[in-house]
């Protein structure tokens, strides 16, 4: 296994320099092709969410997948090299495969235990798929990360361990865990309508607000996120919800009658000025709540000294979340991940000597059939059930000769250090390269064709 992983994230990096990293929706396809027009990558995967960046690959060498991996990561987010390599942390081989699945069980999340990133780690597989990034390698990873996460989940209490980002950031707001109460009949403006805008509103009704506006660039897509929560049997139709979409003009409006604000957006610059958010508090006696969750942020840290707003962003919650208590189910998140770890190496070393197990018995059913067929030309006068019998008999005997070795010899391959047995299994057995290689190849062809089939 060659799987490396070159990023940054809120552990590494400060805010400032995630913010210049983060990459556009647009622009992750294209710095996949690049990886993999790279020499030492064959497989590319990218997890960008509000506060990390991650570069998978499968590289054949170390030190030139990370300079190449770091160069471009680099050049397709927009923040220089010299700026981020600092900040740029690398993991390989089983070091990598323990860093995705801690990050998909919330262990290195701002807020231990969430679990959006679950949805983005799945995003993150289906847009290398989309690409054609995405081999035998990492859909096998991602694939058991997403496994692993649920697991954690389903066996453990890592969900108490923290809440979600959205939950810990309205809980800064309220000033502890009864967000219900300080938000029960409040108005919410929220910046954005998709997902993690969309998780904010509906936290926000559920929570008992009265009147809702969404403001979107897209008026649509508010619209219809209005409608889902307002519609029968929707969050907001007990109580009565007023919901509504607005555009992006109509936020300074917005401003002046809301309570509490909440901004996503993937807005490349700020969204909310400190100047307007000053003018609006300058109309209006009642202090004014925000929660930015963007990255780069949506609304100015110059709020932050501004009398009267409460602004919550991504730092704040960083440093909120660096004194919360860990659940103790934690550790056992910990050990879910060490032994998931220790199984993905296995199968993926095992699935490594398949290959030459494969190459080694087709070997030995063509000297079947050329000794079967030799045989036949000594005897002809064999009838077809003698024939039979003995073609079943010599390969009955060449199964029985190969069944404890091939089987053996996968379970050596599993462990540890097992890497070379394919080898010595090429060179005992004078198997040709090209046939292995051939194989190989075949199994990656179908890999593909099954993703492709499951996308579709």
């Amino acid at each position: 296994m060659s799987l490396l992983v070159v990023g940054l994230s809120h552990r590494s990096a400060p805010v400032s320099v995630l913010e210049r990293a983060a990459l556009a929706p647009e622009a992750r396809g294209k710095l996949l092709q690049d990886v993999v027009s790279a020499e030492p990558a064959s497989e590319a995967a990218v997890l960008s969410t509000c506060n990390r960046i991650e570069l998978y690959a499968d590289v054949d060498k170390f030190h030139a997948g990370v300079a190449d991996l770091s160069t471009l990561l680099a050049r397709h987010s927009g923040a220089g090299l010299e700026e981020l390599t600092p900040y740029l942390y690398v993991h390989y081989e089983d070091r990598a495969v323990h860093h995705l699945f801690s990050v998909a069980c919330g262990l290195d999340s701002m807020v231990v235990g969430e679990g959006q990133i679950l949805g983005q780690i799945k995003d993150a597989l289906a847009v290398a798929q989309e690409q054609h990034t995405a081999g035998r390698l990492l859909n096998d990873l991602f694939q058991q990360a997403l496994r692993v996460g649920k697991r954690a989940h389903s066996e453990t209490g890592i969900d108490k361990a923290g809440q979600s980002l959205v939950t810990f950031g309205l809980e800064q707001l309220a000033g502890g865990p009864d967000v219900g109460s300080w938000a029960r009949g409040k108005r919410a403006l929220v910046i954005g309508a998709g997902s993690m805008s969309s998780l904010a509103a509906t936290t926000l009704v559920r929570a008992g607000i009265g009147d809702l506006a969404v403001a979107n660039r897209t008026v649509e897509r508010a619209e219809r996120l209005t409608q889902i929560l307002t519609e029968p049997g929707g969050p907001g139709a007990a109580n009565g919800l007023t919901a509504r979409a607005v555009p992006m003009t109509a936020v300074e409006d917005e401003l002046a009658r809301a309570d509490v604000v909440v901004s996503c957006t993937g807005a490349t610059g700020l969204v909310l000025a400190g100047l307007v958010v000053a003018a609006a508090l300058a109309e209006r006696e009642a202090p004014l709540a925000l929660l930015d969750l963007a990255m780069p942020r949506d609304i100015d840290a110059a709020i932050h000294r501004i009398e009267g707003a409460h602004l919550v962003d991504i730092e704040s919650l960083a440093d909120a979340s660096a004194d919360a208590p860990m659940a103790a189910d934690v550790d056992k998140v910990r050990g879910i991940v060490s032994e998931e770890v220790a199984a993905f190496g296995a199968a993926q070393r095992a699935a490594h000597i398949t290959p030459t197990v494969v190459a080694l018995r087709t070997m030995a059913a063509d000297v079947v059939a050329g000794e079967i067929a030799r045989l036949d030309g000594r005897l002809p006068d064999l009838d077809d059930k003698q024939r039979a019998e003995i073609t079943q008999a010599v390969r009955r005997v060449v199964d029985k000769l190969l069944h404890a070795p091939t089987v053996r010899v996968k379970q050596l391959a599993s462990e540890p250090g097992g890497a070379g047995y394919a080898d010595a299994l090429r060179e005992l057995f004078d198997l040709d390269p090209q046939t292995v290689a051939a194989v190989s190849r075949a199994d990656i062809r179908g890999d593909r064709h099954d993703a492709a089939r499951e996308r579709a």
